[in-house]
C-alpha cells in the first residue's frame, strides 16, 4: 500500500497538500491519531484501497512517541511509506494567521509555569510546535513554504507523489540569499563568488536554464571547479545518508537573486546525478 503522511507546522499549507492528494486519488484522513495508523491501513486494504494520505500534526503531538516504530513496521510489511513535512518561517506564519484571523491549535494551552488564564502567544505557540514535531521532521521530506504560492506548493506536492520508491531522493534547490536560506535544506552551498551574468545586459533577463547563461558560466574555470567540488562532496556522503535510512536529502544552492548562478549549478548537478539517483529540482525564484 502507498502511504503518505502529511505533517508540519500549523499554517504551512497542510490542507493544501491534503487536497492535492485527494484530487490525485488518495484516500485522505485529517488529524489521525498515530496509534490508529496500523488499524486504518488494515481497514483500507480490506476495502482494496491502495493509496492513502494522513495528516498528523500538533493536535496529536503527545501521541507521536511510537510513530517512528510504526512507520518502520509498516515498511517491513511491504508498504511504501513517505512523510512530507511542511514548515515556514515564523514571520510568514504570523502573517498568515493574521490574514486568516484563525487561532493557532496550541493557543488554548496554558502557558507553562504561569498563572491560570495566561495563554501562549502566537510566536510561542509556533516555537512550541516546532519542538513537538522535531523528531518527525527529521524523518521526513521537508518543504519550506515561506515564499511559496498555493499553486507552487500544489506542484511540488505532485512531484513528491510521482517519486518512485528509492533509498534516497536528492532534491536540488536554488534560492536567493537576499530572501533568506530556506528552512528545508540539509546542505547549503554559496555560489555568489562566481561571475554574475546579471551584470551582462544581454543576459540579465535570462535564467540559469537558458543557453546563453549556461554557455557563459560553463566558460568560467571557477564555475567548473566549484561544480566539481560540490559534486565530489555529495558523492562522498550519499552512502552515509542511505546507511542512516534517510529518504530525502535537500541540497540548497544560493546566489544573490536566485536567477542565474544558483539555477545553473542546480541544473548541472541534477543532470549529473539523475543517472544514478532519484532527483528532483526546485527553483524558488523561478515560479
Amino acid at each position: 500500500m502507498r502511504i503518505l503522511l502529511i505533517s508540519g507546522i500549523s499554517g504551512s499549507g497542510k490542507s493544501v497538500a491534503l487536497n492535492v492528494l485527494e484530487d490525485a486519488g488518495f484516500y485522505c484522513v485529517d488529524n489521525l491519531p498515530p496509534s490508529l495508523l496500523p488499524e486504518l491501513v488494515s481497514t483500507l486494504l480490506r476495502e482494496d484501497i491502495q493509496s492513502a494520505a494522513m495528516a498528523i500534526d500538533s493536535r496529536s503531538a503527545y501521541l507521536l512517541t511510537g510513530l517512528p516504530d510504526t512507520i518502520e513496521k509498516l515498511r517491513a510489511d511491504g508498504h511504501e511509506v513517505k512523510i512530507l513535512f511542511l514548515t515556514a518561517s515564523t514571520e510568514s506564519l504570523v502573517a498568515r494567521f493574521s490574514e486568516t484571523r484563525r487561532s493557532h491549535p496550541l493557543s488554548h494551552r496554558l502557558q507553562k509555569d504561569q498563572a491560570m488564564g495566561d495563554r501562549l502567544s502566537l510566536t510561542e505557540c509556533i516555537e512550541e510546535e516546532r519542538e513537538m514535531l522535531a523528531t518527525l521532521q527529521f524523518l521526513a521530506h521537508v518543504v519550506d513554504t515561506s515564499s511559496l504560492s498555493a499553486n507552487t506548493l500544489r506542484a511540488w506536492v505532485k512531484d513528491v507523489i510521482q517519486i518512485e520508491h528509492a533509498p534516497l531522493t536528492l532534491m536540488f534547490e536554488s534560492f536567493a540569499f537576499k530572501i533568506g536560506v530556506p528552512l528545508d535544506t540539509d546542505f547549503v552551498f554559496d555560489v555568489r563568488m562566481l561571475p554574475n551574468p546579471y551584470y551582462d545586459l544581454s543576459l540579465r533577463a535570462l535564467t540559469g536554464r537558458d543557453e546563453p547563461v549556461v554557455n557563459y558560466l560553463n566558460g568560467q574555470a571557477m564555475a567548473q571547479e566549484l561544480y566539481e567540488d560540490i559534486r565530489h562532496f555529495i558523492e562522498k556522503w550519499i552512502p552515509a545518508f542511505k546507511h542512516d535510512n534517510r529518504s530525502y536529502l535537500t541540497i540548497g544552492i544560493g546566489c544573490t537573486g536566485g536567477q542565474h548562478r544558483s539555477v545553473f549549478m542546480v541544473e548541472k548537478l541534477a543532470e549529473y546525478f539523475k543517472d544514478t539517483e532519484q532527483v528532483l529540482i526546485r527553483h524558488r525564484r523561478l515560479m
